[in-house]
């Protein structure tokens, strides 16, 4: 795991630590020191903690002026015993909403595991965003079917793997932004 890093390609465009409204700003990261551990598996510097034991983050991309941040995500996302949605809701979440951020496009390729709790903070984080969304993206199978059994997906889009997002990694971050903002939008034309 020591060698996964996270998106790299959108750098030039925009990095957390020097975001003065980012709760990673002046995080400075070796790239030979490993501090950062899952369990006993060393992970790659460049990710960012947020208080979970287990799961670890990057936040990719924030656009302020649209109001949507794209954060991609590893380790094992525990809410059983860590309550790692309590975590990132209050370490990271809350202070992205008091700027204005309402569209959240978390990417978790690289989330092996997930162990629910209840859907309480799930359903908060919905309510906080009355303007927009939060979607789910290229999560392994299991992990998704897991999310839907504990009904995860009543709060959070939970995307399947799509052409127009998967490949994420070719894409701008506003092109991927607009591909998911017109999927979650068609997703809620057909509820209604």
């Amino acid at each position: 795991m020591h060698q996964i890093e996270p998106h790299y390609l959108w750098r030039h465009l925009y990095k957390a630590s020097s975001d003065k409204r980012s709760p990673f700003y002046r995080t400075e990261h070796s790239q030979f020191e490993y501090t950062n551990k899952i369990y006993n598996y060393a992970i790659h510097p460049q990710w960012d903690s947020f208080g979970s034991e287990t799961l670890l983050l990057k936040v990719l991309y924030t656009d302020y002026e649209q109001g949507y941040v794209i954060i991609e995500l590893i380790g094992e996302w525990n809410d059983t015993i860590g309550n790692d949605i309590a975590v990132l809701k209050r370490e990271l979440i809350d202070d992205m909403l008091d700027y204005g951020i309402e569209k959240f496009i978390l990417l978790g390729e690289n989330v092996l595991n997930f162990h629910p709790s209840d859907d309480s903070y799930y359903q908060e984080w919905w309510e906080d965003t009355p303007g927009g969304w939060v979607a789910f993206l290229h999560f392994q199978d299991h992990v998704l079917n897991e999310m839907e059994a504990a009904g995860i997906h009543n709060y959070i889009c939970l995307e399947e793997e799509d052409d127009t997002t998967w490949a994420w990694k070719t894409k701008k971050p506003e092109q991927l932004f607009h591909a998911v903002d017109e999927l979650v939008g068609r997703r809620f034309l057909s509820e209604v």
